[in-house]
């Protein structure tokens, strides 16, 4: 096994397809298939399994992997010693985040982030509902809750809270709003019910059992929008509320939601460079933000 072999092999790795691993080696992509080929036969073992997320590691290739990027590690800061130069990670890390996180958060940072790092890709996906670490469907999710069973580890990334906000339009226009019982007379905006992928998004309930939404959507985006708009009360996390300028909290001394954070990676994939490269940078991101717990 040579250093030329382990290079198409974690460039199929982190690309997922022989065409994105092509594209990185500037080869085509039948050579990388056959490369990958013969690396398998010399190891006798497969070491990815093609599905509909393309090319998946199996047991030997998440050995292989670890092994590949201590080679690596070893050839980079070799380099970097001789000439000076930051040694850099590389590949794709595929990152499953809640829409609101993603958006408000995450997003207004990517700047740095590919600054910092330049050679790694992110994929950030934001689906409703997270994608499974275990199912090695993302490298790295940050979820609503601990997972409780899987190859998984979990760590708590931060806190934040949620709370009532509403336009100076509505609120001028409507009976005023002294405590929760006053809600029941009001528009509310929330998560369709049926759509609620996480119990940690059932808001309303949490605030009064008997409170429904008038106006509901399964993103938050959208819901922040309707807020904005005027058409009701919205519940809303503080790092976005916050942000608006024609925002107003509604019973910020009464209604104050708390959550949490968790990043979640597969066991096999936390001590991935790339990978933990990008973990180190969501915690540093969360403890510089100070609009997450309602601050600022």
């Amino acid at each position: 096994m040579n250093w030329d072999d382990l290079r198409y092999f974690l460039a199929l790795a982190r690309g997922r397809t022989l065409g994105a691993a092509a594209q990185k080696l500037g080869v085509d992509a039948t050579t990388v298939g056959r490369r990958i080929e013969r690396l398998s036969a010399l190891l006798g073992t497969s070491l990815f399994e093609t599905g509909p997320a393309g090319h998946m590691l199996t047991a030997s290739g998440e050995e292989l992997l670890r092994h590949a990027e201590d080679v690596e590690r070893s050839i980079l800061s070799a380099g970097s010693a001789l000439t000076g130069e930051r040694s850099r990670f590389s590949g794709t890390v595929r990152l499953s985040l809640s829409e609101g996180f993603a958006t408000w958060v995450v997003a207004p940072h990517l700047p740095a982030f590919a600054q910092s790092h330049p050679e790694i890709a992110l994929e950030i996906v934001t689906t409703n509902g997270f994608l499974n670490p275990s199912k090695r469907e993302a490298d790295l999710a940050v979820m609503l809750a601990r997972p409780v069973q899987g190859p998984l580890l979990a760590g708590k990334l931060a806190d934040y809270s949620l709370g009532l906000f509403a336009s100076s339009d509505y609120l001028g226009n409507h009976a005023p709003i002294a405590d929760v019982a006053d809600l029941g007379t009001h528009r509310l905006i929330g998560y369709i019910p049926d759509f609620i992928y996480a119990d940690e998004l059932r808001y309303l309930s949490e605030v009064d059992a008997g409170l429904h939404p008038a106006f509901s959507s399964s993103s938050i985006n959208v819901q922040f929008a309707l807020t904005q708009a005027g058409l009701g009360v919205g519940i809303l996390p503080h790092f976005i509320g916050n942000q608006s300028t024609t925002l107003y909290p509604v019973l910020p001394k009464q209604v104050r939601i708390k959550r949490s954070f968790w990043t979640v990676v597969h066991r096999d994939l936390s001590r991935v460079s790339r990978v933990r490269a990008v973990m180190d940078w969501l915690h540093q991101l969360v403890h510089a933000h100070t609009l997450l717990e309602g601050r600022g």
